[in-house]
């Protein structure tokens, strides 16, 4: 029988609810008899002790809130009685000793990859094309439109003949296909975005970045990229960015500026011919076996609910985990969304210097945060709150699950690129796209993302897989979720055999065997941050 409500961790003084709780009803936890005072909708905590007013509120074993009225043991707990409360840290207060988990299972398994002259190794095979100004995004649109068309699978949208059998008054919606695809083992793909001239210098060259990171992603096999000639990131900085990365670089970048060549016929028709002749190059690069040391998994969360920290993100922390031991990389994001757990993750770091920068970078970002009139305590959204993720305490302690339990090898700046396998630290906003467009660009070769309300975030080059954390959001939108976790909040798996799962199916999608949901949909996201105040 299932469980109805759980406690994370054994100093909690609250629990969740597994399911809808009425008001008088008797729950039976841990020796002794509970009453619900409350009605209590499944995903919300209830109080398993009296609280004055100032009491702390931990769960995950961390504190997440304090009690800003009394609160009776057996009340549901919401934002009118409790705010957010996280504990103050100035450093490493213990020495951190891993216990890796058994990989025997996974010693000599592969995937099959894309192998790069550098080492590393992609899970997708894609030319990407992308302006350095916005200026340029028009002639973005025009390619895409031109490669699509004519390389690609055509199949008109649904929604469009749809439309079209409303306008005729035929009732027909038959589409008609191209029925293959010109290359079978190269994609191409386009980025656009508002960036590269106007804003502060700073941001020119943050993108700059972002853009090298992109390209030198073992997913991308090359790039085309334009720029007008006369913005802030100047094709100069661009080179330079590329070269800090990957001074050894060996990719085929074609860069064109349209000042230098006139017209636009004259540039579209130049990038066409030279970018045709490149594809054909990047399609004769085949899929290899690849140790699991080459993956490198981003770990991302959007649109949570009060089952992420219980079920999805956990069963990522294992996955990581398992990662790890094996000699690859995991790469935790978020920085707003670790609020309260910064201790544990000080003490986790190995050089005492990632724990100063990780603690300069994230009291750097909440200053300016607070110098907006804004805080860290208003990141949880009006959905999070409404299943159950009340303070940003309680959120960041369900977030950082995602990360496991791993030493910390490297905390990195947005833009800085992994050149550590093991769990690393990112700095990104808590806002999905921009996240998952900085790890992607930090070298990330695909990403777990979980939801609980349900989020249809893609990326340009890497797969992103879904990961739901309950079994009712599958059914509701079984088009952009992946795997799901429901039968941890059900008790029919462990988090560890729900992260075999998650791992073996990490290996078909890094082998090109499924295609992720956000693939299928051509869910193709891309925000770079600018550095101002995003939660």
């Amino acid at each position: 029988m299932q469980k109805k409500i759980i406690k994370v961790n054994v100093t909690d003084n609250i629990a969740v609810a597994l399911v809808d709780l009425r008001a008088g009803e008797i729950i039976s936890f841990e020796g002794e008899d509970i009453k619900v005072l409350t009605d209590i909708k499944s995903k919300h905590k209830l109080a398993l002790q009296n609280f004055s007013t100032g009491d702390r509120i931990i769960m995950y074993g961390v504190l997440v809130g304090s009690a800003n009225r009394n609160i009776k043991k057996g009340e549901v707990l919401t934002t009118k009685n409790v705010k957010h409360q996280s504990e103050k840290v100035t450093g490493r207060t213990d020495v951190f000793k891993w216990k890796a988990p058994n990989i025997d299972k996974w010693k000599g398994r592969t995937f099959m990859g894309y192998h790069r002259e550098d080492g590393q190794v992609g899970t997708e095979n894609v030319w990407l094309f992308f302006p350095l100004v916005f200026c340029e995004n028009r002639n973005i649109e025009i390619l895409k439109n031109i490669f699509e068309k004519e390389l690609t699978k055509q199949k008109v949208d649904p929604h469009q003949l749809l439309l079209r059998s409303l306008v005729s008054g035929n009732n027909k919606t038959s589409s008609i296909e191209q029925s293959t695809d010109v290359f079978d083992n190269i994609d191409v793909k386009f980025i656009t975005h508002a960036g590269g001239c106007g804003g502060i210098r700073q941001d020119s060259q943050s993108l700059a970045k972002l853009l090298a990171g992109y390209i030198n992603n073992p997913n991308v096999a090359g790039a085309t990229v334009l720029s007008l000639g006369c913005q802030n990131l100047q094709i100069s900085i661009f080179k330079d960015a590329l070269n800090h990365i990957n001074p050894n670089l060996n990719k085929p970048i074609l860069i064109y500026e349209q000042q230098q060549i006139g017209t636009v016929d004259e540039m579209l028709s130049t990038i066409i011919k030279d970018t045709f002749e490149a594809l054909k190059k990047a399609n004769k690069i085949k899929r290899k076996p690849a140790p699991l040391s080459k993956l490198r998994v981003g770990l991302e969360c959007g649109g949570s609910d009060g089952f992420s920290g219980i079920s999805a993100n956990p069963t990522l922390g294992a996955v990581s985990d398992l990662l790890v031991a094996l000699g690859g990389t995991a790469i935790l994001a978020e920085f707003p969304e670790l609020c309260g757990v910064e201790q544990e993750l000080v003490n986790r770091c190995v050089n005492d210097a990632d724990g100063d920068k990780f603690l300069k970078l994230m009291k750097a970002y909440e200053k300016s945060v607070v110098d907006a009139g804004s805080g860290f305590d208003m990141n949880p959204s009006p959905g999070n709150i409404k299943d159950g993720l009340i303070t940003d305490a309680m959120k960041s302690a369900g977030a950082a699950k995602k990360a496991g339990t791993s030493p910390i090898e490297a905390v990195l700046d947005y833009g800085e690129y992994i050149n550590k396998p093991g769990l690393n630290l990112l700095c990104t906003p808590g806002n999905d796209v921009e996240s998952t467009t900085g790890l992607v660009g930090s070298g990330a070769n695909v990403v777990l993302f979980t939801t609980g309300l349900g989020t249809p975030t893609g990326n340009p080059i890497a797969p992103i897989i879904k990961v739901s954390s309950n079994t009712e959001l599958k059914k509701k939108m079984p088009d952009i979720i992946d795997i799901e976790t429901g039968a941890v909040i059900r008790g029919e798996k462990t988090i560890e055999e729900m992260a075999d799962d998650m791992l073996e199916f990490i290996i078909k999608v890094a082998s090109g065997e499924i295609q992720t949901k956000a693939k299928i949909l051509n869910q193709n996201d891309f925000i770079p941050w600018k550095r101002g105040v995003s939660l």
